[in-house]
């Protein structure tokens, strides 16, 4: 079992900048792909940002290419999530998983944090 904890949200201004983190326990967690989701009130869970293994590959949806970058630190088995020139869109309860890669771009991670909220104020 990996325990994922999520913390960094909370409210920010259109524009602004926010990280969030998400802190592994249990399994080794160089071993899994790592990736945040995000779920808006009323809509369905959507994929965010995924980074592999090593760290070397990432992907992201459209609409927040080039504003957001996924990261992660296996010393310290923290996957982070810097979002950049936020906007209100971007308001919703995001988590991290983990998990295979094929499960992580298919929606089906392994583990999922509890999720945090971000609020963006326009």
């Amino acid at each position: 079992q990996v325990q994922l904890v999520e913390s960094g949200g909370g409210l920010v201004q259109a524009g602004g900048s926010l990280r969030l983190s998400c802190a592994a326990s249990g399994r080794t967690f160089s071993n899994y792909a790592m990736a945040w989701f995000r779920q808006a009130p009323g809509k369905e869970r959507e994929f965010v940002a995924a980074i592999t293994l090593s760290g070397i590959m990432t992907s992201y949806v459209d609409s927040v290419k080039g504003r957001f970058t996924i990261s992660r630190d296996n010393a310290k088995s923290t996957v982070y999530l810097q979002m950049n020139r936020v906007k209100p869109e971007d308001t919703a309860v995001y988590y991290c998983a983990g998990g295979t890669w094929v499960g992580i771009v298919t929606s089906k991670p392994n583990y999922w944090g509890q999720g945090t909220q971000v609020t963006v104020s326009s």
